[in-house]
């Protein structure tokens, strides 16, 4: 796995939508898309007042591109080890690992005890 990684917290919080039956979202509010045989995956930002299901995300500042074998395993094993759930969205430069909005703290804590640096 790839060493230290320099991550920030993305300020937003977002929302995950599965559309079953759906090939495109009705409307342009999201800020990624998965389609998959089951049905569409949404992530879209969710307002500050949004219930239920909230996730907060951390990018990666610093993580290397598509060249750069184990950046996400290097997040992923910390979060796996801690039992705290995650949905990836992964960009052409760097993997937004998002994870429930009330567990971030807790979340936070098991990434720098795995040596990596997050910036707030």
């Amino acid at each position: 796995m790839t060493g230290s990684q320099r991550l920030r917290i993305v300020p937003s919080q977002f929302a995950l939508d599965h559309l079953p039956n759906s090939t495109f979202p009705e409307d342009d509010e999201w800020i990624a898309l998965v389609r998959a045989p089951e049905g569409l995956t949404v992530v879209r930002e969710a307002p500050g007042w949004a219930e239920g299901e909230i996730w907060k995300g951390f990018y990666g500042v610093d993580a290397g591109g598509l060249n750069t074998p184990g950046t996400l395993a290097a997040l992923i094993g910390p979060l796996a080890e801690s039992s705290i759930p995650v949905f990836v969205a992964s960009t052409f430069h760097a993997d937004l690992v998002l994870v429930p909005a009330h567990r971030l703290e807790e979340a936070s804590a098991a990434l720098r005890d795995a040596g990596h640096r997050i910036a707030e």
